[in-house]
């Protein structure tokens, strides 16, 4: 791991999970050298179109065509500034000129959406949609947003006029994460299955395209327990693209909840040496904590404040869940989530709410936001943690105990330490 300077302290270790885990996780094997064929191109373009813009104060058919390619990066590398270049790329190709140019307003759109500014994107969004009402990848688009904000009657009745064009890549991909919301988790698995079926048929796929449908579907079979379809859909996805970040953080992930914590510290240090990404930071915390070397765990626990306190854009919610689980920064977290709930009143935004509360010692109020959290049918097994914990500081320990075996009936697996945790804590006296 890349030295980083912190003054450190000592942690205790975290509990083993109670849940036998019968598969065995892969160790980081050797892959081949990242083809760098597609990002130089990539960046030749972005050369060669910069320079045409300097050239050009009034065009806007170049300047949507860079703001494309930017956003292509951010996707890519997971760079924040160049999803800021893709915004601003694009708005100055809108101002030159608004009309027959949709290119740019989707670019537009998808850069704020990646920045999590949701208001902003929707408002583009609509816009885009009046422009190009017939384009079902507009409609999924706008659902999509729709969905993130909480909107869930407007999302509900935006994604039923999608509903039969789940071969639709644009379409299917957004469609599934709607099921999954409404608690139909195998029929948002099968449609992800073969929208990365039919799109690995597609002649000239790019890799990073390729490598994001099996991360979906990895993702999506993690999160129900089926850690052997995950892992091979990792692994199919790091076939195509060897150093995608959000794949080396998914095996990370894999290898934790399998308690090969050598493996996942292999992953997750390649996974931030590429970008750094919270949840990542605190899995390996938790995996060098699991070793026994509380210093390093610590030290990826102070990195994590430190890069809380530096983060670009919008409110993250991968780093509030992963300092709140460690207990850090808890009143300022709790503030930052109560401001989010007033614009982005969703599913996981109750959640984290909720979760702040329980953490603030303020678990009827906790309560009710969970009661929010889970009004949708949402089928997650850290949703029904947090409820079962929340129910278990009120003393209601017949409903905390039926939220645990809910979440252990989705996904016995969706946290290397907090089954176990949950179930010692509800069988203390």
């Amino acid at each position: 791991m890349t030295r980083i300077v912190l003054t450190v302290i000592a942690l205790t270790g975290v509990a083993a999970t109670a849940v036998t885990l019968r598969a065995v996780s892969r160790a980081p094997a050797p892959v081949a050298a990242p083809s760098r064929a597609e990002a130089e191109v990539r960046d030749r373009d972005i050369a060669f179109y910069r320079a045409r813009v300097e050239r050009d104060p009034v065009g806007a058919r170049d300047r949507a065509q860079l703001a494309g390619l930017y956003l292509d990066r951010a996707r890519d590398g997971g760079d924040n500034a160049d999803l800021v270049r893709a915004e601003e790329t694009a708005r100055g190709s809108l101002a030159n000129r608004r009309a027959h140019n949709g290119k740019a307003l989707a670019v537009l759109v998808n850069s704020l959406l990646a920045q999590h500014r949701y208001p902003e994107a929707l408002t583009a969004a609509r816009d885009l949609a009046a422009l190009e009402p017939d384009a079902r990848s507009v409609r999924a688009l706008l659902a999509e947003i729709q969905m993130e904000l909480g909107q869930y009657d407007s999302a509900r009745a935006t994604f039923a006029s999608l509903a039969s064009w789940t071969r639709d890549l644009a379409v299917a991909p957004r469609l599934a994460r709607w099921l999954e919301l409404e608690g139909r988790n195998q029929d948002a698995h099968r449609i992800l299955v073969q929208a990365r079926d039919n799109a690995l048929k597609l002649p000239g796929l790019p890799a990073e395209q390729a490598a994001w449908f099996e991360l979906r579907v990895g993702d999506i079979a993690l999160r129900n327990g089926r850690l052997e379809e995950a892992g091979k859909a990792f692994h199919a996805g790091l076939a195509a693209h060897p150093e995608d970040y959000r794949l080396l953080a998914a095996m990370a992930r894999l290898a934790a909840v399998r308690h090969q914590w050598q493996a996942a510290i292999t992953w997750g240090e390649r996974a931030i040496a590429r970008h750094l990404d919270p949840a990542t930071l605190g899995l390996l915390g938790d995996a060098y904590a699991a070793l026994g070397d509380s210093a390093k765990a610590e030290e990826c626990y102070r990195v994590l404040e430190v890069s809380l306190g530096g983060q670009t854009g919008p409110f993250h919610r991968a780093w509030s869940l992963a300092l709140l689980d460690h207990d850090r920064h808890l009143p300022e977290l709790l503030r930052k989530a109560e401001d989010e709930i007033a614009v982005r009143r969703d599913v996981y935004g109750w959640d984290l709410l909720a979760w702040a509360l329980h953490k603030a010692g303020r678990d009827a109020e906790a309560a009710a936001a969970m009661h929010r959290a889970l009004a949708l049918g949402t089928r997650d097994a850290t949703l029904f943690y947090h409820a079962a914990m929340i129910e278990h500081a009120l003393g209601h320990r017949a409903m905390a105990r039926r939220r645990l075996e809910q979440a252990i009936g989705v996904n016995p697996y969706w946290h290397p330490s907090q089954p176990a945790d949950a179930l010692a804590a509800l069988e203390a006296p």
